[in-house]
C-alpha cells in the first residue's frame, strides 16, 4: 500500500472502444479497425492522484453503414495482459488476482445492443460489457467524423471498477483507490465499401 503506482484502477476500458465501433458515419459502410491507429486509455485515481493508462491489444468486429446506424454492430475484445498502468510494478499488479485476475479471465468483451443518434455528430452507443465474468449494461457518448475512406470514432464515459469485481479486498477500500475510471477511446475503421 504504500507505494501508490502500484495501484492501477482501470476497470473497463474495453467498453469504450467497442462503443465507439458501433457508431454511424456518413456515406460508407465501415468495418474494418485499425488498430495501429486507434488508442483505449484510462485515468484513474490513487489516494486522489490521478493515473494515466492504457491497453496496447484489442480486437473488434464491426458492421457499421453509415447509412442506417441505428442497424450498427459492434463486438470488441480487450487482452487484458495488455495493459500498460504507467510501470512494470502496476502492470504486475493490475493482472493479479484481485484486481483483473487474467489467468483466469484474460479478455473482457463488450457487445453492443443498440446506438441512438443524438445532435449533429454525436450518438450514444449501448451494449453489454463482461469483466471478471460480471456483465453490465454500459451506455457512452461519443462524437464521428468521415476523414476519407476512415471513419473516427472518439468518446469518454465513467465506469465503476466495483461493478466488475475489479481491486477486491483490500483494494476495495474506495478512499484509496477511487471507484470511479475514465476511459477514453479514439478509434479509427476503415470503409469497406462506398
Amino acid at each position: 500500500m504504500s507505494n501508490i503506482h502500484k495501484l492501477p484502477n482501470c476497470a473497463g476500458p474495453l467498453v469504450a472502444l467497442a462503443l465507439a465501433l458501433a457508431l454511424p458515419a456518413s456515406a460508407a459502410e465501415f468495418g474494418s479497425l485499425q488498430a495501429e491507429k486507434s488508442t483505449l486509455t484510462f485515468v484513474s485515481k490513487q489516494m486522489g492522484v490521478p493515473i494515466d493508462g492504457k491497453f496496447r491489444k484489442f480486437n473488434a468486429t464491426i458492421a457499421f453503414d453509415t447509412a442506417r446506424p441505428t442497424a450498427a454492430s459492434a463486438r470488441f475484445e480487450l487482452d487484458l495482459a495488455s495493459i500498460d498502468a504507467g510501470s512494470s510494478d502496476a502492470n504486475s499488479e493490475v493482472i493479479g488476482k484481485p484486481w483483473f485476475n487474467v489467468k483466469t479471465y484474460p479478455t473482457a468483451t463488450f457487445v453492443s445492443t443498440a446506438v441512438r443518434p443524438l445532435a449533429g455528430d454525436r450518438f450514444e452507443l449501448s451494449g453489454k460489457l463482461t469483466i471478471k465474468g460480471k456483465t453490465q449494461d454500459l451506455v457512452a457518448p461519443f462524437t464521428f467524423r468521415q476523414d476519407g475512406n476512415q471513419g473516427v470514432f472518439d468518446g469518454a464515459f465513467v465506469l465503476k471498477r466495483l461493478d466488475f469485481a475489479v481491486g477486491e479486498g483490500i483494494w476495495s477500500d474506495v478512499a484509496t483507490v477511487a471507484n470511479e475510471v475514465q476511459i477514453k477511446f479514439h478509434l479509427v475503421a476503415t470503409a469497406t465499401r462506398k
